[in-house]
């Protein structure tokens, strides 16, 4: 795969694409220079105008419901019947929670485990949302035990592994096929073939930084996406992905505005943060048939919020520019980045449609979950890692539709695995 790089706050040149292994996802991050390009929004005078729009209310619906609000009102009940069995499962070591579906489509929450869970739990699931609880053969915690062997086993000739929401086994992502991946592993193993992994406001912003924008490393010229604002020891950071940059690497927008240094970096999630101020809001666009920008506004972030295997997302790069129609397939995955390594807690996703979800450009950027009571708000759930460049290669969208790779499945690190990861401890509200 290849990581997901800057898309739609700032003036970017071409992209560099990045160099291909044999067996890893593309990485999102670009090469870039500092001259503006047509397609680039003014920046707004005297200061950011908050203003915002609907990116959802023009995407096809899925699942027979009426409004993009009735899925997500459905899909937010279930994640927070989700949330409150997760944190549950955790706090007891032998727990035989296997996972969960919260796929608003099929109508009700789907919640498998090892054994007998606790009556409690499924009842206070069951007041909040109509909810099933079906056998697993593996607890979720069994399940990563085996990911684990099987990574020290079988090493780079895996592309992604992580615990199948279903508890039935693993789910295993590898370019050309895994011999033995069962006996190696010691429970079953679904393996996909042709996955492979690279790294993949907009473009004139200001202090404080918004996520979605366009940020040049200075010391590199390679190019990336903010994340969402988040605070550390108090302050205000800018999140993004730790492919783009080192520590003390310095950090400004196109136009060449600082936006401080890469201050906290860390490879196993790939997340990083810089210094300068962030604010609580993130860059969208409405788009047309084409995915051609059609309008460009800013979003509140009103919290964060862990993505469910069948959930619906949306994404917002620098490059790609808002890009919705996009299911959860498969989370707490560790994948093999090309030319970076392996990165942990990393969720799967895929656009539906087989259009672009997210290219080069868009690494770091945001994924977000609109809020059904208003969806001029948001949630953030995660930060682009990679893409899946070799397999699910597709025509990029946006402010840069040339000269780049763009991909309809990719990866991105949790929110809350990606702030631990520096150090973090809440998103920037707007």
């Amino acid at each position: 795969m290849i990581r997901p790089h800057p898309t739609t706050r700032r003036p970017v040149a071409m992209l560099r694409r990045v160099a291909v292994t044999a067996v890893s996802l593309a990485l999102l991050a670009a090469g870039m220079t500092a001259t503006s390009a047509a397609a680039a929004p003014a920046a707004a005078p005297g200061g950011k105008a908050a203003t915002a729009g609907s990116f959802i209310d023009s995407t096809p619906v899925p699942g027979g419901f009426a409004s993009w609000s009735e899925l997500l009102r459905l899909q937010q009940r279930m994640n927070s019947a989700a949330e409150r069995i997760t944190k549950a499962a955790e706090r007891s070591p032998n727990s035989g929670f296997a996972g969960i579906v919260a796929d608003p489509t099929n109508r009700h929450l789907q919640v498998y485990w090892k054994g007998e869970p606790p009556a409690s739990l499924v009842a206070n699931a069951r007041a909040t949302v109509a909810t099933k609880v079906l056998p697993a053969a593996y607890s979720q915690r069994e399940l990563l035990a085996a990911a684990d062997r099987l990574r020290a086993k079988a090493g780079d000739e895996i592309t992604t592994v992580g615990p199948r929401a279903d508890g039935a086994g693993l789910l295993v992502g590898t370019q050309d096929g895994l011999l033995g991946a069962t006996a190696m592993a010691g429970v079953p193993v679904t393996v996909q073939t042709k996955v492979a992994a690279a790294p993949a406001t907009r473009w004139d912003d200001t202090a404080p930084w918004w996520g979605g924008a366009a940020w040049r490393n200075a010391t590199t010229g390679g190019g990336c996406s903010t994340g969402f604002g988040v605070f550390k020891n108090g302050n205000a950071r800018i999140l993004s992905a730790a492919h783009c940059g080192n520590l003390n690497n310095v950090a400004t927008d196109p136009t060449g505005q600082a936006m401080g240094t890469v201050s906290t970096r860390n490879a196993s999630t790939d997340t990083l943060l810089l210094s300068g101020g962030s604010g609580g809001r993130v860059f969208n666009n409405s788009t047309d048939a084409l995915g051609n920008v059609v309008s460009e506004f800013s979003n509140q972030v009103i919290g964060a919020s862990a993505s469910q295997v069948g959930n619906w997302v949306c994404t917002s790069g620098a490059y790609s520019g808002t890009r919705c129609s996009i299911q959860v397939k498969a989370r707490n995955l560790c994948i093999n980045v090309r030319d970076f390594g392996q990165v942990c807690g990393q969720v799967q996703a895929e656009n539906t449609t087989g259009a672009n979800a997210v290219g080069q450009g868009d690494s770091g950027g945001p994924v977000e979950i609109v809020n059904a009571a208003n969806t001029l708000q948001v949630w953030a759930t995660g930060t682009n890692t990679a893409i899946d460049d070799t397999f699910t290669s597709t025509a990029c969208t946006g402010y840069r539709p040339t000269g780049r790779v763009c991909a309809w499945r990719f990866y991105y690190e949790d929110i809350f695995s990606g702030m631990a990861g520096v150090g973090a401890t809440g998103v920037v509200l707007g």
